[in-house]
C-alpha cells in the first residue's frame, strides 16, 4: 500500500495520534517536515492519502511551498485521492478549493465543545456522534468558509465552521492529533498568546489545557477514531 503523507508545518505540530492510529491499522506513511525545507511533491500519485497538521502561520501569509501546496491538494482531490486537514491544515484545503479564509470573531484556544450535524453526510463521518456536543481542542485566531460543494459537519458559536467534508476528504479547524505532551509543549510555547486573550470565554489558561487532559482527551480520541475511521477508507490502495 502507499503510505499517507503527512505535511509539518511547524516542529512542534506534528501528526501526534493520528499516526498513531495509521500505525494501529497498518497503514505506512511519510512525513514531509515543510518546516525544514521539504520540498511539496509534484504529485500525490505517490500516496494514498494526503494529511495536513496545523501551524501558526496564516495559508494568506507570502511563505514559497503554500502555492505548490494547495496545487498538490487540488491534484489530488480530482484524482480522489483522500486529503485531511487539521487546523491549518483544514485552512489549506479550503484555500486550494476556493475558499476563504479570514480573521475569526474571537481566538479560541484550549478545550471547547462543538456541535456535531445530524443530516445524513453527518452521520457518515460522525456515526453516534452525529448531533451531539464533542469535545475538541482549539488554537486558532483564523477560520475557513465552506469551499463550492463542502457541507458543515460541526460548529459553535465562536467558530460556525468546525468541520466540512467534501466526497472522500475532511476539513477541521480543531485539533483532533493531540497528545499530552504536545498539550504541555504548546502551553509553554505559546503562554504569552493564551495570556495575551485570557480575558475571552473562548481561552483557557495553560493550567486549565492541562487540567482537562485526563477527563477531555479520551473523549477528543473516541471522535478522532471515529473521524480518521472513515477517512481511511477512502485511501488509495
Amino acid at each position: 500500500m502507499r503510505p499517507v503523507a503527512i505535511f509539518r508545518h511547524s516542529p512542534t505540530e506534528g501528526p501526534g495520534y493520528f499516526a498513531i492510529f495509521l500505525e494501529t491499522h497498518r497503514i505506512p506513511w511519510t512525513l514531509i517536515a515543510l518546516d525544514e525545507g521539504a520540498p511539496v511533491p509534484e504529485a500525490a500519485d505517490a500516496y494514498s492519502g494526503l494529511c495536513f497538521m496545523g501551524g501558526p502561520m496564516s495559508v494568506n501569509d507570502d511563505l514559497p511551498w503554500i502555492a505548490p501546496v494547495c496545487t498538490l491538494i487540488r491534484a489530488a482531490v480530482a484524482k480522489d485521492i483522500p486529503v485531511l486537514g487539521h487546523c491549518l491544515g483544514g485552512q489549506l484545503l479550503s484555500k486550494a478549493l476556493g475558499g476563504e479564509v479570514r480573521q475569526n470573531p474571537v481566538k479560541e484556544i484550549g478545550w471547547s465543545q462543538v456541535t456535531a450535524g445530524s443530516d445524513a453526510l453527518s452521520r457518515h463521518w460522525l456515526g453516534d456522534f452525529a448531533g451531539q456536543d464533542l469535545t475538541v481542542f482549539e488554537w486558532h485566531g483564523e477560520t475557513f468558509s465552506l469551499p463550492a460543494g463542502a457541507s458543515r459537519l460541526a460548529g459553535n458559536d465562536d467558530c460556525a465552521n468546525q468541520m466540512f467534508a467534501l466526497g472522500p476528504h475532511l476539513g477541521m479547524q480543531c485539533h483532533t492529533e493531540m497528545l499530552p505532551e504536545m498539550i504541555a509543549c504548546w502551553c509553554e510555547q505559546w503562554a504569552e498568546e493564551a495570556a495575551a486573550v485570557a480575558h475571552l470565554t473562548s481561552v483557557q489558561s495553560p493550567a486549565a489545557m492541562r487540567a482537562g487532559i485526563p477527563e477531555r482527551l479520551p473523549a477528543m480520541r473516541r471522535l478522532a477514531d471515529q473521524l480518521y475511521g472513515v477517512w481511511i477508507t477512502g485511501l488509495r490502495r
